[in-house]
């Protein structure tokens, strides 16, 4: 298992191979598993790996909380894909030590409280999943999605939109609606769980394939 060379071209596209159907590379969750691939990224995925820079952009929102992810650090060689070789070579011993410091820190930091405090919060979520509410609350959006130009792959844009993939997140129906001077913008639905998934966060994840996307508008809210 593994992902070929994680710092070259090569490696982060079996990456975002790999999670095209998947949000996190074990599991449901963010893990100890996403933060050792994350960690051996030298620098964020280009626009066009839509599926690896969604993940690397969420994964990068837990810096502060990388003592409270679940699971353990193992080498890379035990994720991925089945029949690739890790070969992502490892951190040198130069003076460039410190410059090349895990975001994430070092899992000889964890101690018994962080241990405890991981398991507690594993706790809380198994705990908060468990809750069958007798009513969810949710909300039908249209959003707006605007190229920078005539030229923009529409195709690739509504893929780099429809790879984002959140807990309470339903993608719909989608067209391509002329603004003008050949540009067409992507109007695209979809149905949030209104606890769970906010436009704020909607519009962060989408303007961040900013090779393709210029804004995102909310043309229609409505609650179900």
């Amino acid at each position: 298992m593994g992902f070929g060379d994680l710092k070259t071209p090569a490696g982060l596209k079996v990456l975002n191979d790999f999670l095209a159907d998947k949000s996190y590379i074990e599991g449901w969750v963010a893990s100890q598993a996403d933060v050792a691939v994350f960690d051996a990224i030298s620098s964020a995925p280009s626009a066009d790996l839509c599926h690896a820079l969604r993940w690397y952009n969420h994964i990068k929102s837990f810096q502060n909380q990388k003592g409270s992810l679940p699971g353990v650090k193992k080498s890379l060689g035990q994720y991925g894909p089945a029949g690739v070789e890790d070969k992502t070579p490892a951190s040198g011993d130069s003076k460039d030590d410190d410059d090349d410091m895990d975001l994430f820190g070092s899992d000889d930091e964890e101690d018994a409280e962080a241990e405890k405090l991981k398991e507690e919060r594993i706790a809380a979520y198994a705990a908060k999943k468990s809750k069958k509410p007798a009513l969810i609350a949710k909300s039908s959006i249209l959003l707006d999605v605007k190229p920078w130009d005539d030229e923009t792959d529409m195709a690739k844009l509504e893929e780099c939109v429809r790879s984002i993939s959140m807990d309470g997140l339903l993608w719909g129906q989608s067209k391509l609606v002329p603004v003008g001077y050949g540009i067409k913008k992507l109007q695209i639905g979809c149905v949030v769980e209104d606890d769970k998934v906010g436009t704020d966060q909607l519009e962060e994840q989408i303007t961040a394939f900013e090779d393709y996307v210029q804004s995102m508008d909310v043309a229609a809210f409505n609650k179900i």
